[in-house]
């Protein structure tokens, strides 16, 4: 099943898969943006994570033109709408997933967030221990459920983002 959750052992290949993607990526996109980065927990080295490389890019122009969701599906992304999330257009790659592609404004709240996030809990290993032992447990107990194990993560996530918004000043 396409959407069983899985958080697996940090994989040092992720960082790689990331490059070749983002590699790819900027071979048919390049034009539509301004900064790509690999963002999630397995931009995180250590950390565990479901084996699926998300990588956040700011646009130009926002939202995406109708030719750049083209192009990326051609590439093998579906498009996903906002998925809930305002101001964030998201992607998916492979079946199980390999790929998130998150297209975002600049200096938009959303990668703000993701890099804050990323950045301290590379920064944190007490952190992100707790993070990897939170999304063990989840992946386990909702692993057919994906919205509950999000849902589940975010009061952790809230707190670690308090905690890093506060080590960022």
């Amino acid at each position: 099943m396409d959407d069983l959750i899985v958080v697996v052992d940090y994989n040092s290949n992720w960082p790689i898969q990331y490059e070749q993607e983002k590699q790819r990526l900027l071979n048919a996109i390049a034009i539509y943006l301004e900064d790509i980065q690999h963002v999630g927990s397995t931009s995180v080295p250590g950390l565990a994570a479901k084996p699926i490389i998300d990588i956040a890019a700011t646009l130009r122009h926002f939202p995406p033109h109708a030719n750049l969701i083209s192009t990326l599906e051609e590439l093998g992304y579906m498009y996903q709408g906002e998925l809930g999330i305002p101001g964030r257009y998201f992607f998916r790659r492979g079946i199980p997933r390999t790929h998130h592609l998150h297209l975002v404004q600049p200096n938009s709240e959303v990668w703000q967030k993701q890099l804050l996030f990323r950045d301290f809990l590379r920064a944190h290993p007490e952190a992100a221990q707790r993070y990897d032992t939170l999304k063990r447990e989840l992946a386990v107990k909702y692993d057919r459920d994906r919205q509950a194990y999000v849902n589940a993560k975010a009061p952790l996530i809230a707190e670690l983002l308090a905690a890093a918004n506060e080590w960022k000043l």
